[in-house]
């Protein structure tokens, strides 16, 4: 089951090799009331602790498959289903710190029915999540 807040505090880890890890990854809620097609989400943006990454460089996984902005915005097969988390992965070489973050994202999505100058949406979203290992 999902929590109400986009950022899931589940799942917020750091990556790689333990003693020396590679990045981070979290859990994320999509921001919309129905499902959506993978190649309409823009990336996200994630601010962790005042330091910024931006969507260009983060990659997401969904539906097991991982994709970076590239393979997304071309990934007209996949959808990221309502009751489904995304799995944002940020390199960041040595990883967070054990203990409390303040995580900030900004979910960046197309819609088909707003006109390009408007696109794309950003929902954004801050909230404390805890690595313990």
């Amino acid at each position: 089951m999902l929590e109400r807040h986009l950022v899931q505090t589940r799942g917020f880890r750091n990556t790689g090799p333990r003693d020396a890890p590679t990045g981070f990854e979290f859990r994320l809620r999509l921001p919309s009331y129905r499902g959506l097609r993978a190649s309409l989400i823009d990336g996200v943006d994630v601010t962790v602790d005042g330091a910024h990454y931006g969507y260009e460089s983060n990659r997401i996984e969904l539906g097991g498959r991982e994709f970076t902005l590239t393979e997304l915005r071309e990934a007209v097969d996949q959808r990221w289903e309502l009751d489904e988390a995304a799995i944002v992965r940020v390199v960041k070489p040595g990883g967070l710190t054990i203990g409390v973050h303040e995580i900030t994202v900004g979910v960046r999505i197309r819609q088909s029915y707003i006109p390009i100058e408007f696109q794309p949406s950003v929902v954004k979203e801050s909230r404390k999540a805890t690595i313990v290992l």
